[in-house]
């Protein structure tokens, strides 16, 4: 087999690399709290740790100023229940939140989330991100506050998201971090995290980590290290040709590193088994097509005649204008609406205002005729405005793609109106409808991570998580106000610690494994045909609908991938070594997946996690969390409640836990 590497080099001139090749240099970093991962929780998180007075240092494979999922920008701030316009409280919006995953959501991180939201909203406004409408281009505006200037969405009379001006989130960010004097390490990719006395389970002393760009291995020693790498991408689609993993929705470097590194480790994780169906590849930019979800929220949709699609509250009464798509039906206490934080299981009481739900139907009889339009121009004057500008303009993934280029090209959302995808009329069910229409094998975990304590602190002693590497995940300002909370408490533990001893075998080996991929041999195979194998065996074997057979047989195959293709798989240059890793990890990624698949034992509508074996959908016996870890090659599971963050010794409430554990 050869790869496309070998086939440019015998048929092309090949430009020589651009760096200084030093696979024969070491770098010994020591520092206090090590962050690895430099999105927004990891940002957060170096900042937080370095004003606590610790030594910080931060890796990322590519540069902080801009990487990570909400490197390019972001328009709302969800669950902001302690500003002064909000009339939900932390407690109400925490638990709705997690009721709306019929419980399987991590308790601790979405009340952290929900406590101290708008105090990290307001370090960023100190830091030069924009969050009110300081020169007054919404004034008048129903969602408007005229004392504070502040600008909401979703539900303007409960007022706990808000609309911001985030494009400039992540330089910000950067030059706090720079300012601080925290370590910085761009374009290192992360290996492994090194334990006490090299031993799975054991203490986290420490991570390896190779250069990008230059090949040089580098070995850190930390008293406490803080994950925030996002959560795992890549596992069952993959096209560069196309767009990547999914869409512009993902940095296409977040592969679950943090994921494979923590598992390795010996830490527990928990709802693996949960994944959605995706369009991968051949999904449209996000929010670049009409339709009423999230950043889009509210917009008027008619079909191809003009005729409107009716919106409706929870109670069932029809929506007349726009502003009542962003008010709570009568009786109802608040809305909770936004992308991260709303699960199937979402009930009646916070439910949302949705397009028509008989709209498929519709659709088949021919009383709405396809394609649909978002009618921005039918819009009063400030909600178009607040959505194509305000909020299209800062979402960074529509920010270049959508509202630069579009506007360049010539729309104008005072005339134009912007067409939907045209799909199957099922795809088009309330209260959102995708991108695309997905495809039931190709699939993204949603929310499956590392479980978390109220210190955001892993099983292991000495590691801590932000963002979407832990269990629960969820948005920008979850991954805010998570990495801001781990990074203190990571510091807090760090500055009280003993000093951590490394083992020198356990870095020679994660080495040797580094740097293996440089070996030339007679069949080498490129990391992108790597990567296309291993997804299809994920769709093959670990797709929609799953049981113990088809399971066991996949980690086999992933188990048989890794003695042989794996070992074959050469990079000729640190940016291939870079994806050639990423290749072991995908693999890990998949292994937990199945592990977890195989472990729970039961099917689930509210994990989208169906076994074929295992028909019954939710039964009582199986509402709880399996989490798994490895241990000496083995695969330990065990069973833990959904509300595990409520039993503690310290309190029973979310308040009393989190005053306990805060460290404010």
């Amino acid at each position: 087999m050869t790869s496309w590497w070998d086939h440019i080099q015998q048929t092309a001139s090949v430009p020589e690399w651009a760096y200084p090749i030093r696979y024969d240099v070491e770098n010994q970093v020591t520092t206090d709290v090590l962050v690895l991962g430099g999105g927004i929780a990891g940002c957060h998180a170096a900042i937080n740790a370095a004003r606590k007075g610790a030594r910080v240092a931060i890796v990322d494979k590519g540069s902080i100023r801009r990487s990570g999922q909400g490197g390019a920008g972001v328009d709302h701030w969800q669950a902001a229940c302690t500003n002064p316009c909000s009339k939900v409280s932390p407690e109400e919006y925490a638990q709705s939140s997690i009721d709306s995953f019929a419980g399987y959501d991590c308790g601790p991180m979405r009340y952290i989330q929900c406590r101290e939201s708008w105090d990290t909203l307001l370090d960023c406004e100190q830091m030069g991100v924009q969050i009110r409408d300081a020169h007054d281009e919404f004034k008048g505006a129903a969602f408007r506050d005229d004392e504070t200037k502040l600008m909401f969405t979703y539900d303007y009379e409960n007022r706990h998201t808000l609309r911001v001006y985030g494009h400039n989130m992540k330089p910000r960010l950067h030059h706090e971090v720079k300012r601080l004097g925290v370590e910085v390490f761009d374009r290192l990719m992360a290996t492994s995290l090194l334990t006490e006395g090299g031993k799975q389970g054991t203490r986290v002393v420490g991570a390896t980590g190779v250069n990008v760009r230059t090949g040089e291995f580098y070995i850190f020693k930390a008293k406490a290290i803080v994950l925030a790498m996002a959560h795992p991408r890549r596992e069952w689609t993959f096209s560069t040709e196309l767009n990547g993993g999914s869409a512009t929705f993902a940095d296409l470097n977040i592969v679950g590193d943090g994921h494979a590194m923590g598992w390795n480790a010996g830490a527990e994780f928990a709802a693996m088994e949960r994944s959605v169906a995706s369009a991968g590849g051949f999904a449209y930019i996000q929010y670049g097509v009409g339709y009423p979800d999230n950043t889009w929220y509210g917009c008027t949709m008619v079909d191809a005649q003009g005729k409107q699609v009716r919106w409706f509250n929870r109670n069932g009464q029809e929506l007349k204008t726009a502003e009542e798509r962003f008010q709570p039906a009568p009786g109802q206490k608040f809305i909770l609406m936004g992308g991260g934080l709303v699960g199937a299981a979402i009930g009646r009481d916070v439910k949302g205002n949705y397009l028509d739900n008989t709209l498929p139907d519709l659709i088949r009889k021919g009383e709405i005729q396809l394609p649909l339009y978002a009618d921005l121009p039918s819009l009063p004057e400030h909600e178009r405005r607040a959505i194509f500008g305000l909020m299209v303009g800062n979402e960074g993934k529509s920010r270049i793609p959508v509202y630069d280029i579009y506007t360049k090209a010539g729309f104008d959302p005072d005339k134009d109106m912007l067409q939907a995808p045209v799909m199957p009329p099922d795809a088009y069910k309330s209260p959102h409808y995708p991108a695309g229409a997905p495809v039931p094998q190709w699939r993204e975990i949603f929310g499956g991570g590392l479980v978390a304590d109220w210190d955001m602190r892993s099983s292991l002693e000495g590691l801590y998580a932000g963002g979407r590497t832990v269990y629960g995940g969820g948005e920008h300002a979850g991954a805010a106000t998570s990495g801001r909370y781990a990074g203190r408490k990571a510091a807090e533990y760090a500055l009280g610690a003993r000093e951590p001893a490394l083992d020198p075998k356990q870095i020679e080996q994660e080495k040797a494994r580094v740097y293996a991929p440089l070996t030339k041999g007679k069949n080498r195979i490129g990391w992108k045909e790597m990567n296309a194998g291993i997804c299809r065996i994920m769709q093959d074997y670990c797709g929609p609908y799953r049981n113990a057979e088809t399971l066991q047989a996949g980690l086999r195959l992933l188990a048989s991938v890794r003695e042989s293709e794996l070992t074959q798989t050469f990079a000729a240059n640190p940016h291939e070594l870079e994806r050639v890793l990423e290749c072991h990890t995908i693999i890990t990624v998949g292994e937990i997946v199945m592990h977890a698949s195989l472990v729970r034992q039961a099917s689930s509508r509210y994990l989208n996690f169906y076994r074929l074996d295992y028909p019954e959908l939710d039964p009582p016996a199986w509402h709880k969390l399996l989490p798994i870890r490895l241990e000496d090659k083995q695969v330990k599971a065990r069973e833990l409640p959904l509300d595990y963050h409520l039993r503690t010794p310290f309190a029973s409430s979310y308040e009393e836990n989190y005053h306990a554990h805060c460290g404010l």
